[in-house]
């Protein structure tokens, strides 16, 4: 059973499409407009293990806000429709990951529940430079739009770090890793009492 989506989202600030392998080997094919944010997905890809492709444009001349959370929105829809009813999913996951001085916590749950509890906090001026630059504050919009939209709990803890650059990336490595292993597949069942995850 292949496990992939692909949908498409236009508004009037951001036109967006995005494809997800969830079975694939780390491939990612990412343009956005935010050299940082390309980065990210990239990340979110590579230690993920996802096939992913991301072209997005949006009014970057106002803010990247729109490109950002747009992004999250879309990504969150077709992680859903990929893994569909989560039939023999792991479900839960967590995972510690440094980078350097910096270390994140994170944890979900393929609950089928929208809910991010945020607890990172960045340097006085968290903007990492790039042409545009990236507003580390955004990273929160983007898991928020993501996880409401894919309806899974997601926890993201800064456990420490003072480099801004260093503290979200190794946010989204550990929201690649936590979800690789989530949506490993162990058995044949949805793993809920109730018989379904909602």
């Amino acid at each position: 059973m292949s496990r992939s989506a692909a949908r498409s989202r236009t508004t009037k600030e951001t036109a967006i499409e995005v494809r997800v392998d969830l079975d694939g080997s780390g491939v990612a094919d990412v343009a956005t407009g935010v050299p940082f944010f390309d980065h990210m997905l990239d990340q979110l890809a590579r230690h993920g293990s996802f096939d992913l492709t991301v072209r997005a444009t949006g009014d970057l001349v106002v803010d990247t806000h729109h490109t950002i959370e747009d992004t999250g929105i879309l990504l969150g829809a077709v992680f859903a429709e990929a893994w569909g009813d989560r039939a023999g999913v792991r479900r839960f996951a967590s995972v510690r990951v440094p980078l350097d001085e910096a270390v994140a916590d994170v944890v979900l749950d393929l609950s089928g529940r929208p809910f991010l509890h945020w607890e990172v906090e960045f340097p006085a001026h968290p903007v990492i430079e790039g042409s545009p630059p990236f507003d580390a504050q955004l990273a929160e919009e983007f898991f928020r739009a993501f996880a409401t939209s894919a309806a899974i709990t997601l926890h993201v803890t800064r456990e420490r770090g003072h480099n801004t650059h260093h503290i979200v990336e190794s946010i989204f490595k550990g929201v690649a890793r936590a979800l690789r292993d989530a949506v490993r597949i162990e058995g044949g069942e949805v793993p809920s009492t109730k018989g379904v995850l909602a």
